[in-house]
């Protein structure tokens, strides 16, 4: 009896396996089979315009299977792409909550729940969602980037600041960061200027010179500065470094520098600092146009200014060559034609806009360091050509 009972233990054995697993089967199916249900009726709901009920059958889903947290985060952003905030929200911050989805979906999760709050206008939440974003290898770049654009909506640059400064410490310089960040301290040098703490702007225009070599902004900042407080020699020091970084703002500094020399009546040193740059734009050959009327050389200076129109033609040279004509015609009838083309010329200009965004396209006669419709630095630029310089 004792060997038949050691011979059936491997029987029952075997047949407790085979059971089990078969209950196993039937748990997974009927797991299955109320994932599949919940799934198909929260999709009729979708497509019947009952999104409320959709939600609400899809988030239980999560309960049941985290596979499907990938479809949940998709349902969430085409709720945002269909501007229903509100719902969007609501699956994200299910996802969020939950404990039980892996660390990178929770990730996933959370940097849609940022942008869905940073479209729904609740930017504190949004950042504080994309701060914690900040320490994934996977999410940081685009946490970095949305940070980045709240400060800018909220000039809070103080901010702005911190997080450049976080970043280059942490991960190395950076062309796009180091740009931001020499704009972020001009933008806050500005704050200072205008509350008239003329020390603390110098210090941050100064570090705004070390976080970025390129940048033209800051010398153009410290030379109005230095100009303001009539440190003349200091100030084109600082206007002909932006020649130094990038010649095509030089028509920024040329207007700044010609009042230098007004001020200081050294027109020999002025014409010396436009040598070599004096043929980049129509700002600066008008300048040497001034210099030679400074001098009394009038028909020299038309004569200057027709052989410089023939290479670059400019409506504002021409308008200033008809100026010229004008002081030397005596014919009444003459005068008042050049005076109405003059006039006209002046008129079309004004229409025109100065500076374009070389990114999107964007224009205007205004000058924005970060462009009103691309939200990109230092992009927006001075025309150049005919309408310009």
């Amino acid at each position: 009896m004792l060997e038949l009972l050691f011979l059936l233990l491997p029987v029952a054995a075997g047949y407790g396996w085979i059971m089990g697993r078969n209950s196993v089967r039937q748990a997974q199916r009927k797991q299955s089979s109320i994932l599949s249900r919940h799934y198909y009726k929260g999709l009729n709901f979708l497509l019947s315009d009952q999104p409320d009920k959709a939600v609400d059958t899809l988030i239980k889903m999560i309960n049941l299977n985290t596979d499907t947290v990938e479809t949940h985060i998709a349902m969430g952003n085409f709720f945002r792409h269909r501007g229903e905030i509100d719902r969007a929200i609501r699956v994200h911050q299910n996802l969020v909550s939950r404990d039980e989805i892996q660390p990178s979906q929770r990730e996933n999760a959370l940097r849609e729940l940022g942008k869905d709050y940073t479209q729904a206008g609740f930017l504190e939440r949004a950042e504080n969602a994309f701060l914690q974003l900040l320490n994934s290898d996977k999410h940081y770049l685009v946490a970095q980037q949305q940070l980045f654009s709240i400060y800018q909506t909220t000039k809070e640059w103080d901010r702005a600041i911190e997080l450049a400064e976080r970043m280059v410490e942490c991960h190395g310089d950076n062309d796009d960061v180091s740009e931001r960040l020499a704009h972020f301290y001009c933008e806050q040098a500005q704050v200072e200027i205008n509350r008239n703490e003329q020390g603390q702007a110098l210090t941050l225009l100064q570090k705004a010179v070390n976080a970025d070599e390129h940048a033209v902004r800051p010398w153009l900042m410290l030379g109005k500065i230095a100009l303001d407080e009539k440190r003349y020699h200091d100030a084109s020091a600082y206007f002909l470094q932006v020649a130094e970084r990038d010649i095509s703002w030089f028509s920024e500094a040329v207007p700044s520098l010609e009042r230098i020399a007004e001020e200081t009546g050294n027109w020999d040193a002025f014409a010396k600092e436009l040598q070599g740059h004096w043929q980049e734009c129509a700002t600066s050959y008008l300048a040497m146009v001034d210099i030679l009327v400074a001098k009394g050389d009038v028909g020299q200076a038309a004569d200057y200014l027709l052989d410089q129109l023939r290479k670059r033609p400019t409506m504002k040279g021409f308008k200033t060559l008809v100026g010229l004509y004008i002081n030397q015609v005596e014919d009444e009838a003459s005068t008042a034609s050049l005076k109405l083309l003059k006039e006209l010329v002046e008129n079309q200009i004004a229409q025109r806009p100065k500076y374009r965004c070389q990114s999107c396209g964007f224009s205007g006669r205004k000058l924005y360091w970060l462009c009103p419709s691309c939200k990109k630095w230092g992009i927006v630029k001075p025309i150049k050509g005919l309408d310009g310089e």
